[in-house]
């Protein structure tokens, strides 16, 4: 059997995602990349780099360029029947591409795992993280999404070949118009290795970048936020970690005034070292928490700050 990954990538560099798919993959027999896009070459050349990866198919059109949905969903059918399963990362990219390809495939797609257990059977969690269900499949493709928390990433020293396949013409169905993207000068908070994370109780948008930035800044860690804080405006949507935000397992998570709701908890609970900062003892936090202190943030933060 052979495993497809579809690579992630933005300006020809390979994104970390890929690299814990990719270690899925292995878990399933041979493990091929494709890396579709414009002027993706590089990234290509670093997909043939992995550990574990024996063929690269590399597609560089027009029609690629901005990863729509459509064009990449073609470029995946256009080679699918060589393959028994295909992964993607369940990230926004993947979560909006693999339901297309399962449809188009007429399969039932599999979502999220967070372990392999055979070539046909997978676990993955449910009910917001609470319990964890094992999943079977008969389709003869099987399109699936993996946690990258759920699996380590793989490691470079590969020298696998790279096969330039046609790129597939524009669907005509959507049209890239722009973006705008935030610029930080921090670690994206899906790949960063310190969290510190602020909930409804820092009060307002001030107070949030006055007490939690100084100690971003002192670990150079990555800025995140409770889906109350989101909605309450104290800070931007790209910051939410949980089920309606992001998933992260960074090696240190500092959750600061957050009291642990079960969407919260389901994003961040594979962190390595949770460190829970809450004036009320009764918090879920403090359930999943490895390091708690029963202090008001206020206070505590600065004094943490001082003593890095």
């Amino acid at each position: 059997m052979t495993a497809l990954v579809i690579a992630e990538h933005e300006h020809g560099a390979l994104k970390g995602a890929t690299l814990n798919t990719v270690t899925a993959a292995a878990q399933l027999g041979e493990v091929h990349v494709l890396v579709a896009g414009a002027d993706c070459a590089a990234a290509a050349q670093a997909a043939s780099q992995i550990a574990g990866v024996t063929k690269v198919l590399h597609a560089d059109g027009a029609s690629l360029g901005e990863q729509l949905a459509e064009n990449i969903t073609a470029q995946v059918i256009a080679v699918a029947s060589n393959y028994s399963h295909i992964l993607f990362a369940a990230t926004a990219h993947g979560k909006n591409v693999a339901p297309r390809v399962a449809a188009k495939l007429d399969v039932a797609q599999i979502s999220e795992i967070t372990k392999v257990i055979s070539a046909d059977t997978y676990e993955r969690p449910i009910y917001a993280g609470n319990a964890v269900a094992t999943v079977q499949s008969s389709d003869k493709i099987q399109v699936i999404t993996v946690r990258t928390t759920g699996f380590d990433a793989a490691a470079l020293g590969g020298s696998a070949p790279i096969e330039t396949i046609a790129a597939v013409a524009d669907s005509g169905k959507s049209a890239f118009v722009g973006s705008e993207i935030a610029k930080s000068d921090r670690p994206e908070l899906t790949a960063a290795k310190i969290i510190v994370s602020g909930g409804r109780a820092m009060g307002s948008s001030d107070k949030f970048n006055d007490v939690l930035t100084p100690l971003a800044d002192k670990l150079g860690a990555a800025l995140g936020a409770s889906r109350a804080a989101v909605d309450a405006g104290y800070a931007p949507n790209d910051w939410q970690v949980g089920q309606t935000g992001k998933i992260v397992a960074p090696s240190l998570y500092i959750a600061c005034g957050i009291s642990g709701a079960i969407q919260h908890l389901a994003g961040m609970k594979d962190s390595k070292v949770i460190v829970a900062i809450n004036k009320d003892a009764e918090a879920p936090i403090f359930s999943v928490a490895d390091y708690g202190l029963e202090a008001d943030l206020f206070v505590a933060v600065p004094e943490l700050v001082k003593a890095l």
